[in-house]
């Protein structure tokens, strides 16, 4: 079937490429996406998603890129946006089950973390003026869900004029369809969707220029 974005001008091949220094963002990686034991919690892809992620922060940390970590949580269901999901405005409090990062993947040691109210980790954040101070050019997302905050945050990362990469085995989703959709239409505008191996040997490659 041909492809009517390129048939308009779209050049989803075209490499943006990596640049000389990565951040890496971890988006949504709380207990509440990531165990079972919640509504929202433990979907087979994020389940993979986290695994995959997990070795690449290690490789980042070795490379001593940052890495910023954010988790959503609100005071009451009072401050929060108008979610569509009745267990975000119930459940997605400080302090309660659910919204603890994912041990698998975050190190108290090294990780910068942040709470977001909105879907993009960069929104009223500041992990955008964490990533200038240092120096980042090129921003490596992972978390979920791929179809909400992980395609929100890699438009807002577009938006403010960094490369962006996302390793597709790091992002995940409820359901497979509208996953590969929006990392179809992320790939053909703002950001190169690759292979985690191949972040793996940026990273690699960035771990050798710093010793």
């Amino acid at each position: 079937m041909p492809d009517i974005y390129q048939q308009v001008g779209y050049q989803p091949d075209e490499r943006i490429g990596f640049g000389e220094r990565p951040g890496i963002i971890v988006v949504d990686f709380q207990t509440a996406f990531t165990d079972p034991q919640f509504p929202l919690g433990g979907r087979p892809m994020v389940v993979d998603a986290v695994r995959d992620t997990a070795t690449l922060l290690k490789a980042a940390r070795a490379a001593q890129a940052p890495v910023a970590s954010c988790y959503t949580a609100y005071t009451s269901g009072r401050d929060a946006p108008f979610w569509k999901i009745p267990t975000v405005l119930n459940d997605f409090h400080h302090g309660k089950p659910g919204t603890e990062l994912d041990p698998r993947i975050y190190d108290p040691d090294y990780d910068a973390v942040f709470c977001k109210t909105g879907p993009s980790i960069f929104f009223q954040t500041p992990v955008g003026s964490y990533f200038t101070k240092e120096r980042v050019d090129t921003v490596i997302v992972t978390g979920c869900n791929t179809s909400g905050c992980v395609r929100a945050s890699v438009i807002d990362a577009f938006s403010l004029g960094y490369r962006v990469i996302v390793p597709e085995a790091c992002v995940g989703d409820v359901d497979r369809r509208p996953h590969d959709d929006n990392l179809r239409d992320v790939g053909r505008r703002y950001a190169d969707v690759v292979p985690l191996d191949e972040v793996l040997d940026y990273l690699d490659q960035v771990r050798g220029r710093n010793h």
